[in-house]
């Protein structure tokens, strides 16, 4: 489990884990928008630096839409698209998570 259901609110704080891969650890996230929960390796697409300028801190201040603290790459939540910054058109890589029983699990 990547933690529980409860701990996602719409436009808040994600949460941080990692993810085993053929190369190591890759640091990910899980956030909530829209009541759905979406999971996006933490790499923008410009640079491949972490996004959260804080620990879980993803969204710009609206809450609506996820945001690179080094540049301000703007991202729709919901597809991991940019539509502001310097990697426009580029996506985050998603992470299948799904959400049951109480929980958000990787896939």
């Amino acid at each position: 489990m990547i933690c529980d259901s409860a701990s996602l609110a719409d436009g808040g704080k994600g949460v941080r884990f990692e993810i085993p891969t053929d190369s190591g650890l890759q640091p990910a996230f899980v956030v909530r928008h829209g009541g759905t929960v979406y999971g996006y390796l933490n790499r923008c697409a410009h640079i491949g630096i972490e996004l959260d300028w804080q620990a879980g801190e993803f969204f710009d201040d609206s809450g609506l839409y996820l945001i690179c603290a080094t540049h301000g790459a703007t991202y729709l939540p919901d597809s991991g698209t940019c539509i502001a910054g310097p990697c426009r058109g580029a996506q985050l890589a998603q992470v299948e998570v799904c959400e049951m029983e109480g929980g958000v699990y990787l896939k």
